[in-house]
């Protein structure tokens, strides 16, 4: 850590969004709200198959039809691609094709087999009915157990097995734990696959100037650097010809992390045709090819001795994929191998993920991305113990959790967790929620035949990987602009990093101007997912506050005729030690700056700015614990989660107001997977559930009201001492939630229910 803030005036304090006035008007400017004249319209033609020979493809027809300018195909855009994966822990996965446009086979539903481009999208629907497709069906495969077995049908020719990787965490003396051990618990859980449903479907446009040489791209993405890079990458441009604007962004949750096929294949088009041209994704295509998330199996077993004390843990983690992989896909597979110890002392473990291909959407990041399974496997495992061992389930948590005095901690799989108090956080949760007395109350029910249950669930976030980029300078005026390589997509970031920059400079958050989303506009940067804007996005921005303070204090200093140890920052501006009244304000000390020559002391040079890149030596490491009471209609099987009751330690909290909306929203989205998400395909990879009309999403009565408090365990790794809290819901809620429907269930024999947790199912259960 290279700094700290000096003050806390504004971090720590409850501010409204100042995004939201312009959101609430309608004065949003969103991609579709972009209108170039002479835009054209693209429309995708897509496979209804999932894996499948593509016989015949005749667009002669489409290629003359009125208002049609272009019909692209396969063949004319082979020498795109493919594009970049980060293949982070795992560098030697197997790569399946990812044609930019199917080229004679398509392996999932959705994917493209003709691009038209026209006036309207009228003229392009019109035009999508003369193109004439013959297919071949070919087997496919959908899960990934199943593409992984011997008879599975063979996606790629030359991926043996369908298998993309496999990976083995391996440490300490597993066999020997497990020999000795005085009780053994094994457990099978298959979290179902989900989509993100963001407000705005993905969508793109792009427009070339023919002139200058530009190619100007707006995305509604979380990472336009990243696909500033690859636009540029596969059309063989400088990046510097390549400018990316993520303009205001209806949800991401992480399946906006990385670039498409559409993005490139816009670009392509509007350099090829001199024109601009828009893709605006209806709801059935963002299900069928934004990606999808979860979907894992794990086979998983813990050890213990006779107190209860976790000996070695072993698993087997099988992921799907998708037809195709996405920029972060070996992200969530890798996350919940090494998370699986969760915030336990675990002695030992063997644990081997391996990754499917399917015929389906790509499976990669969303809100989570592999730290919900983790907990979940970690989460379920611990209860089932607690029932074979006869310990209360909090007992056999606080006999496990990493002590307080042992931070920083390291992992049998090798993550360092930097700081936090994890019996604390479980403590807390039980008192606020009186475990006990609830414990008594339940068992007072039970006796009148109510069915309920108690559960829960402790669980750890790792969240700011990698690094992130920040520019600060303060105008003539005293005002200030900041930039930021992280970029919104509904968090606040215009309003928090405000906060940040006020404090470190001394001035109110309403002089600084926020600045994102435009790869014209400053440095480098990373791009917004994992939980990482406010501790990295917020520490760039801090480091290069600080440089730029210390040279407003250093003219100020000149300026004041005092000696720069003398004076200090202060509201607005800066004054002498012990004399208050010898003040002076950031607008005379830029005017100074920016005036340049014998004004400046000597050896600065003019202007009152600074960029900063920000990467600290690991990630920071979120905790906490949720309390989950619940009810079942024996008569309906209908779900009622009575009480949530959620303690949540994400360090320093910048904004108190917008990490609870923060904490909400991720509380909506565990809730609709626990009860009602769920992406289904058949066995010709058919997707099932491709609108709203046949994928539940929770609506603001399906939310159970929850009692949030919070812990702060300051993170040394970043000067604000910020974590993440983002994707807290996602983990944490799920297993509390399941954990108190197989409590309630035990009086019927049920040891373990997956998700989402329908009437129907719990009903059925009830009767087995």
């Amino acid at each position: 850590m290279a700094h700290t803030i000096d003050s806390d005036k504004y971090v720590g304090r409850p501010m409204k969004r100042r995004e939201d006035r312009r959101l609430l008007l309608g004065a949003g400017q969103f991609v579709g709200d972009v209108a170039p004249p002479g835009c054209l319209t693209t429309l995708f033609v897509r496979s209804p198959h999932g894996h499948a020979r593509i016989a015949r493809l005749d667009v002669a027809a489409a290629r003359t039809a009125p208002g049609v300018v272009a019909v692209v195909t396969g063949d004319e855009v082979r020498h795109l691609g493919p594009m970049g994966l980060n293949r982070g822990p795992i560098p030697d996965m197997k790569m399946p094709p990812h044609p930019m446009i199917a080229d004679g086979i398509v392996r999932s539903v959705g994917e493209p087999v003709a691009v038209i481009v026209a006036d309207s999208a009228l003229a392009a629907a019109d035009a999508a009915e003369l193109i004439a497709v013959d297919y071949r069906a070919l087997p496919a495969v959908s899960e990934p157990e199943p593409a992984l077995a011997d008879a599975a049908p063979v996606l790629v020719a030359d991926i043996p097995g369908n298998r993309s990787f496999r990976k083995v965490l391996r440490a300490g003396d597993t066999d020997a734990a497990f020999a000795r051990a005085a009780h053994r618990v094994q457990l099978r859980v298959a979290p179902e696959r989900i989509a993100a449903v963001a407000m705005e479907p993905r969508a793109v446009l792009a427009s070339y100037d023919v002139v200058t040489g530009e190619l100007t791209v707006w995305s509604s993405t979380q990472s336009p650097f990243r696909v500033r890079g690859e636009v540029a990458r596969l059309l063989e441009l400088h990046e510097s010809q390549v400018r990316v604007i993520a303009p205001d962004v209806g949800g991401g949750f992480g399946v906006k992390t990385g670039p498409y096929r559409e993005e490139i294949l816009l670009a392509w088009l509007a350099r090829r045709l001199g024109r601009p041209v828009r893709w605006i994704g209806t709801r059935r295509e963002d299900f069928e090819t934004t990606n999808h998330a979860r979907g894992s199996v794990c086979d998983s077993e813990l050890a213990f001795d006779a107190d209860g004390t976790i000996l070695g843990l072993r698993a087997r983690i099988v992921s799907p994929l998708g037809a195709s992989l996405m920029f972060a896909a070996p992200g969530s597979p890798w996350n919940h191998a090494r998370l699986m110890p969760g915030p336990y002392v675990v002695p030992s473990c063997d644990i081997a993920v391996e990754g499917a291909l399917t015929n389906t959407a790509p499976v990669s990041a969303y809100r989570g991305a592999g730290r919900p399974e983790a907990t979940f496997a970690i989460e379920r495992l611990m209860d089932t113990a607690a029932r074979a061992l006869k310990l209360d389930p909090a007992e056999i948590r606080r006999r496990n959790l990493i002590p307080a005095d042992r931070f920083p901690y390291r992992t049998i799989t090798g993550q360092v967790y930097d700081s936090g108090n994890y019996p604390e956080a479980l403590d807390r949760a039980l008192a606020a929620a009186n475990y006990d007395g609830t414990r008594r109350a339940h068992d007072a029910r039970r006796a009148r035949g109510d069915v309920v249950g108690l559960g829960l669930a402790t669980y750890v976030e790792p969240c700011a990987l990698g690094w992130e980029s920040g520019s600060v300078k303060v105008e003539r005026s005293g005002r200030v602009t900041a930039i930021t390589g992280a970029s919104a997509h509904g968090q606040g970031h215009e309003t928090t990093f405000a906060q940040v920059v006020a404090d470190a400079l001394g001035v109110t958050p309403e002089d600084v101007t926020v600045i994102h989303g435009d790869t014209r506009r400053g440095p480098e940067g990373f791009g917004t997912h994992g939980s990482r804007s406010t501790a990295l996005g917020g520490g760039a921005l801090v480091e290069a506050s600080v440089v730029v303070r210390d040279k407003g204090r250093r003219i100020a200093a000149k300026l004041l005729e005092a000696g720069v140890e003398d004076v200090v920052h202060a509201a607005g501006g800066f004054h002498v030690i012990g004399a208050p009244q010898r003040k002076i304000a950031w607008r005379e000390v830029a005017t100074v700056a920016y005036t340049g020559g014998a004004a400046l002391p000597a050896g600065d040079t003019p202007g009152l700015e600074s960029s900063a890149y920000f990467q600290p030596d690991g990630e920071v490491w979120s905790c906490g614990a949720v309390v989950a009471a619940v009810s079942i209609d024996r008569d309906t099987g209908r779900l009622a989660i009575e009480s949530l009751l959620w303690v949540d330690d994400a360090g320093t909290i910048v904004n108190p107001l917008l990490a609870e909306g923060q904490l909400h929203g991720a509380l909506a989205q565990g809730v609709g997977q626990v009860v009602m998400e769920r992406i289904v395909y058949d066995e010709t990879g058919q997707l099932l559930t491709g609108t709203l009309m046949d994928y539940a999403i929770p609506r603001a009565d399906d939310v159970p009201p929850v009692t949030i408090e919070k812990m702060h365990t300051p993170s040394p790794r970043n000067p604000i001492g910020a974590k993440g809290l983002g994707e807290a819901g996602c983990i944490a809620i799920p297993p509390a939630v399941v954990n108190a429907v197989v409590d309630a269930l035990t009086p019927f024999g049920v040891t373990h229910i997956d998700m989402p947790l329908t009437a129907d199912k719990l009903w059925r259960a009830m009767r087995r």
